[in-house]
């Protein structure tokens, strides 16, 4: 897996199509690794005509970790943040930001369509927000706007979200735990069977494990200020995909989001929770394909996607 060098970390990155090609960058959630994105998401957008461009965020996968900042207590870093304390996290959402900014960079591109789910789409908002010259169009996928007040995870969410293996030494407890959480926020209407899950679990864990830098990363989310006026300063072409039934991010998560950006289009997908289903494969790459390029209001199904 290629890395390349930006703010002074090592990131891995993977990109395909053709570097001609209009391109984008796909910024991924809390803990998810380049390649968590589904395969056939993403050779549906080279098919489509684009570049994509992946990367692991700092603390996740084969990018540098942040240990040397020590472990995060979640706990007490949960508790400050209900008293409206000041937290320390090791960086913020800007530095994720300014690492996906590195990124194009690196590989020399000036501008890109970005495309962020969960905590990768308030970097994304981030990243339209700051440097809007690097930016095609935004597309915010199933994230929040940050703003204090909004519903947050279901019951069952949390429970799943403060499971630990029970021996965190052993493949198969670590792949329980995951499979656990994502049958919690997986969407209703399009589950994916436990096999899969149970593969990609195995494959992400394989490739990366390490619980000290997701706990960092979500103390970053925890931290980071609600980004309402950020939001309203957004120019570029926006997007926002949310499912109706995340029991993650809720939906009015979402459309908070599309309120506060001027001229933000919002797509609810009724049945889709906090995943990217393949069953909603073709729907997703139409749409952030019509985005991409100014056809939202197309009336017909894209040429890729006519059933023969």
């Amino acid at each position: 897996m290629p890395t390349l060098t930006a703010n002074a970390i090592r990131i891995a990155f993977d990109t395909a199509g053709d570097a001609r090609s209009p391109p984008v960058l796909l910024v991924g959630g809390l803990d998810m690794q380049l390649t968590s994105w589904p395969e056939a998401f993403v050779d549906g957008l080279v098919e489509l005509g684009f570049y994509v461009i992946r990367f692991d965020h700092r603390d996740c996968g084969l990018s540098t970790k942040f240990d040397r900042t020590g472990k995060s207590n979640l706990a007490w870093s949960w508790l400050r943040s209900r008293l409206r304390l000041p937290m320390k996290p090791a960086y913020h959402l800007d530095d994720l930001a300014d690492d996906a900014l590195g990124v194009l960079s690196a590989l020399g591109v000036a501008r890109a369509h970005v495309v962020g789910v969960a905590m990768g789409g308030m970097v994304a908002q981030i990243l339209a927000a700051r440097h809007p010259q690097r930016v095609l169009s935004l597309t915010s996928v199933m994230s929040s706007s940050g703003k204090r007040g909004l519903p947050g995870p279901t019951q069952a969410v949390r429970q799943a979200l403060q499971r630990r293996p029970d021996d965190p030494d052993d493949l198969d407890s670590l792949i329980d735990a995951a499979v656990a959480l994502q049958q919690a926020i997986g969407s209703p209407a399009y589950p994916t069977p436990e096999k899969q899950l149970r593969r990609r679990a195995a494959r992400a864990l394989r490739r990366c494990y390490c619980p000290a830098g997701k706990a960092r990363q979500m103390l970053a989310v925890g931290a980071a200020p609600e980004r309402s006026a950020l939001l309203r300063s957004i120019e570029v072409p926006t997007l926002v995909i949310h499912g109706a039934a995340d029991p993650f991010m809720p939906l009015a998560c979402g459309e908070d989001t599309a309120a506060q950006v001027p001229g933000a289009r919002l797509e609810v997908i009724q049945g889709m929770g906090h995943d990217l289903p393949a069953q909603l494969n073709e729907r997703m790459l139409a749409l952030i394909d019509a985005h991409a390029r100014g056809k939202m209001a197309f009336s017909s199904t894209p040429r890729l996607f006519v059933r023969q």
